[in-house]
């Protein structure tokens, strides 16, 4: 399963980076992935271009076809003015708007205080939720006072889980998927008959002698006389007219 991370961090080293690396290596222990980083710093200039003449760069169009192939997705973005960053935005801005529907994302978020560990909720997860992804319940926030602390270990490796958890269903179900067409192919090829063979059986289908087929017996009257030829084949007794008044009269 292809796993691709997602880092808006801008600095080196940043923290931003560090989180998206931990994330990543806590979604290998649990699931066997093969992972792709994107620096979105170094894609920033490529950004900007697309925005002005629409078509992007050859990394850039690079990350946008991994990112779009992706089994799992796992995004970090440092918090500015209470939200994600600009850059981090743009990037997705330039995604095509279904590229991630239905794809499994872990959000997470740095930032210098606890005090926006909202960011996740009120703005990741509405943006993610607006282009049809499958977020995972739990995200991750990290604090300048987080690292080294107790819990966010914890946090990192239950996201993680649940990451690995919806990108394991997603590709059973797309094998799934995969087999019963294959199967429903076979079902249809075994099931095809050749017009020359067909034209063979047909032709060496026997012919009943005249005579040879019996008439289906009819009802028969309450006199025992049979019903009529025409009403025997038919399967139904036709009664004259004169009976029927004769039963209204009566």
């Amino acid at each position: 399963m292809k796993l691709v991370v997602v880092s808006a961090g801008l600095s080196v080293p940043s923290s931003t980076r560090l989180l998206a690396e931990r994330l990543a290596a806590a979604v290998e222990r649990q699931a066997p992935v093969e992972v792709r980083m994107i620096e979105l710093r170094d894609l920033a200039v490529e950004i900007a271009h697309n925005f002005t003449n629409g078509f992007p760069g050859r990394a850039l169009a690079g990350a946008l076809e991994a990112v779009t192939e992706a089994d799992g997705l796992i995004v970090v973005t440092p918090v500015f003015s209470a939200s994600y960053s600009g850059l981090f935005k743009s990037f997705f801005d330039v995604l095509d708007k279904d590229a991630l529907a239905g794809t499994p994302v872990l959000i997470a978020a740095t930032g210098g205080t606890a005090r926006h560990s909202l960011v996740l909720d009120h703005a990741l997860r509405p943006l993610f939720s607006y282009l049809r992804a499958m977020v995972a319940p739990t995200g991750v926030y990290a604090a300048s006072e987080d690292w080294g602390a107790e819990g966010l270990p914890e946090r990192i490796e239950r996201a993680a889980g649940e990451l690995a958890l919806l990108m394991t269903a997603g590709a059973l179900r797309e094998r799934g998927g995969q087999v019963a067409e294959s199967a429903g192919s076979g079902a249809d090829l075994a099931g095809t008959v050749p017009e020359p063979a067909r034209s063979a059986a047909v032709a060496a289908r026997p012919v009943p002698a005249a005579g040879s087929v019996p008439r289906a017996a009819g009802p028969r009257r309450a006199d025992g006389v049979g019903a009529s030829p025409a009403a025997d084949a038919a399967g139904f007794r036709v009664i004259p007219f004169e009976e029927q008044l004769a039963a209204l009269r009566s």
